[in-house]
């Protein structure tokens, strides 16, 4: 099984570069990718499978690794969830509808840094929360490069509630100056990089400040990712949530 498994990814990955090979049938090479995933993803816990979900218990009496909509809890925030769109960088939506879920834990820190915030005249601004495990496997199958996709065999910390990507806005709606759109994976989406205005810099700086504060960690390579401190051991969740007509 392993030596079959082993040769029909050697296959999958073959067709996927070998752009110059015209007679290969591209709807039959992305079929086989398919089947290789579903081989992988064999224990995947299944869709709709919801852990506890609870909107009305207060915060503060629900254990932290409750999943909740944010939206419900604190009004403070704003969305502009991309991955319910096709104005992403796989430039195709892959979900139903945009909610902004996540672990009551992560939910706490997020409402704490807000206030914070809010404070000095901004707020967190959303492009992506908890993400289903199928949504992973979804975006896996349209672009399987790790670069740019967490490989759903491990699973994303957005599948364990614990990640965010976000960006801040001002209290009237106005989104700040990062220097980069969302999901731009070049040089100048890093943390490190300074060349950018002033400005952009400041804005930067207070975002990545703001979240180290309240236990947020950063990923070098992306200003707008970041994840809670010791979710990563969070179990994968897979549930997804209604969408009103």
């Amino acid at each position: 099984m392993r030596n079959t498994l082993a040769i029909t990814l050697i296959f999958v990955l073959f067709l996927t570069s070998c752009r110059r090979c015209k007679d290969i049938d591209a709807v039959a090479a992305k079929s086989v990718q398919e089947e290789v995933l579903d081989t992988l993803f064999t224990d995947s816990i299944p869709a709709n499978v919801k852990p506890d979900i609870i909107d009305i218990t207060p915060l503060s009496e629900l254990a932290d690794t409750v999943f909740v909509n944010l939206k419900n809890y604190n009004n403070g925030f704003s969305y502009d969830l991309r991955y319910a769109t096709a104005d992403n960088f796989l430039k195709e939506k892959v979900y139903e509808c945009g909610e902004c879920y996540t672990r009551v834990k992560t939910a706490k820190a997020l409402i704490a840094a807000n206030e914070e915030l809010r404070k000095k005249g901004y707020r967190i601004h959303f492009f992506d929360c908890y993400r289903p495990h199928d949504v992973q496997k979804k975006m896996w199958t349209i672009l399987p490069n790790s670069q740019y996709v967490a490989n759903p065999a491990k699973g994303s910390i957005h599948n364990r509630g614990g990640a965010v990507d976000i960006t801040l806005a001002k209290l009237d709606g106005t989104v700040l100056d990062m220097g980069t759109a969302f999901d731009y994976f070049g040089r100048e989406a890093y943390h490190d990089y300074t060349l950018h205005s002033e400005e952009i810099n400041n804005n930067r700086r207070l975002l990545k400040e703001t979240m180290e504060k309240y236990g947020f960690w950063s990923v070098r390579t992306e200003w707008w990712h970041y994840n809670l401190k010791t979710t990563s051991a969070y179990g994968i969740a897979n549930f997804t949530w209604d969408c009103e007509d």
